[in-house]
């Protein structure tokens, strides 16, 4: 059976992410989840993307909000501690920026061309937020 094309779904169709049961979704580590063929999982966005998340661990409180208001699940995190940020389904939105706490934020929007190192090296510092 071929896939539907996205406007071959009646409308209200529920598309599952996975195909079966998982009982710890929470604990289960994203590679390892069961992806169903309509999931985004196994296809990647990112030459969707104009500006991109850069994550500065040496700011972060792991307080997870951008974990949990990313609409696309691309901040990786284990242990309750945020990691990184899963580059082939960011969006690129900034709600991961939006929803950070600290000051100055652990995350920030840039290009998608700008280097990270460099980026990470000029971060604003308190008095000067961006």
């Amino acid at each position: 059976m071929a896939k539907k094309g996205w406007d071959e779904f009646e409308i209200g169709a529920m598309l599952r992410s996975f195909d079966g049961k998982i009982d710890d979704i929470a604990g289960t580590r994203q590679e390892d989840r069961d992806y169903s063929e309509n999931s985004s999982y196994t296809a990647s966005v990112a030459d969707w993307r104009l500006i991109k998340p850069i994550f500065n661990k040496d700011y972060c409180i792991d307080c997870q909000f951008c974990w949990v208001y990313c609409p696309d699940v691309s901040i990786i995190s284990r242990d309750k501690k945020m990691i990184g940020i899963d580059m082939d389904h960011c969006k690129g939105c900034g709600i991961c920026v939006e929803v950070c706490p600290t000051n100055p934020k652990s995350l920030l929007m840039f290009p998608e061309q700008a280097d990270e190192e460099a980026e990470i090296a000029s971060w604003p510092t308190k008095d000067e937020e961006k």
